[in-house]
């Protein structure tokens, strides 16, 4: 099913290389224009830079504030969940542009963009998680939370109200909007309670295309849109799961299977999206096959550590939910950029580093990011 998949996608890819564009390097010289003058950015904990802390975050992972997060770039912890740099800030990075600030760390305009991801945040709303008394030691805010944030950001500090579309039209002419993978959690709150994994499916792919659906209708142009990750290969999955369930990488069947499954939702609705907003650019980035690509070689990364994580306590996978990283039983790896995982949920800053190449430079954008730059900077 997998290679079947990744078949369809690396032929769509040359396809698209073909019929759209040349490839195009994102270097860029000093004399050329920059594509984009602001990012927007939305998700959950892989993209989050600060909006959430460790008083409001979820229990098992609520010591981002400590060291040793951060200390691979940044050298003190940042609310990032990792040691270092996310896949959000080699995108700033590479568009020239500084690191997108957290949202409830703004105060007035933000000229290059702002980052609305919370960790922890689920696509369907947190009135679901209630209704079925899922709700403890979660984060209440949601995607359609961040789409409020949003609109709140142009009405407040850009001065664009909701029925302005002239003033939206406007801010976002050269904005990127950047949507990270966000789902797992949602998937995640709802482990051993009655509701199916495919009621999640369908009410998070709705409410994550109503958002979407949203951002196109207010004229967002330029979309880069997460798939989930193998959410089996994290050490929190391995954990909890029995020894008889794996795939052939060594990973956890059922919820890989069920990422996969959920990429397939959103490939779809992407399409419908593509014919209804034909003047948007709607991009794909596939992270279940880059997570994929790395754990089936990871030598070729540069890891010598795929599944154990490399901050926190515990065997097999140097993970334990209740002495996680950042908290006083847990250390971490003299060299986190040999491992994949950071600590136990999250990646290392070395991995988002491999993962934002294959977005970036790679094949694994459909249609690629090269195209999506030659479109802005064809059109201006």
């Amino acid at each position: 099913m997998a290679s079947s998949f990744s078949n369809q996608i690396t032929l769509l890819t040359i396809a698209t290389i073909l019929i759209l564009s040349s490839p195009t390097s994102i270097a860029k010289t000093n004399t050329s224009p920059l594509p984009f003058k602001k990012i927007f950015a939305f998700g959950d904990s892989f993209t989050d830079t600060g909006n959430t802390r460790s008083v409001s975050g979820p229990s098992g992972f609520g010591h981002v504030s400590n060291p040793p997060y951060g200390v691979t770039f940044f050298h003190r912890p940042t609310n990032r969940y990792s040691d270092g740099r996310l896949v959000i800030d080699f995108v700033a990075q590479s568009l020239s542009l500084p690191y997108l600030p957290p949202y409830r760390s703004v105060k007035g305009q933000s000229p290059n963009g702002v980052n609305f991801a919370v960790a922890g945040s689920t696509a369907i709303n947190y009135e679901f998680f209630v209704k079925n008394n899922l709700s403890l030691d979660i984060t209440r805010q949601s995607i359609q939370t961040q789409l409020v944030w949003f609109d709140k950001y142009l009405e407040e500090s850009v001065g664009c109200k909701a029925e302005d579309g002239a003033c939206r039209a406007e801010e976002f002419e050269d904005a990127l909007f950047w949507v990270g993978e966000i789902g797992v959690n949602d998937y995640a709150y709802t482990v051993g309670s009655s509701v199916s994994s495919d009621t999640i499916r369908k009410l998070a792919i709705s409410s994550y295309t109503g958002f979407l659906t949203i951002l196109l209708k207010k004229g967002a142009k330029y979309v880069v849109v997460q798939g989930l990750p193998m959410s089996g290969c994290l050490p929190l999955s391995m954990t909890l799961a029995p020894q008889d369930d794996r795939d052939g990488i060594g990973c956890v069947k059922s919820v890989n299977d069920q990422s996969y499954t959920h990429n397939i939702a959103i490939l779809n609705q992407l399409r419908a999206l593509r014919k209804q907003f034909p003047q948007a650019v709607i991009t794909y980035a596939d992270y279940w096959t880059a997570y994929r690509t790395v754990m089936q070689n990871p030598a070729q990364f540069g890891f010598s550590d795929q599944f154990r994580a490399c901050c926190g306590s515990g065997e097999p996978y140097n993970f334990d939910v209740f002495a996680t990283c950042g908290t006083p039983s847990a250390s971490a790896c003299p060299t986190p950029s040999k491992y994949v995982n950071w600590d136990g949920v999250h990646l290392t800053e070395a991995m988002y580093k491999v993962v934002s190449d294959m977005f970036l430079r790679g094949t694994l954008t459909h249609p690629p990011f090269s195209y999506l730059l030659d479109r802005k900077l064809r059109q201006g």
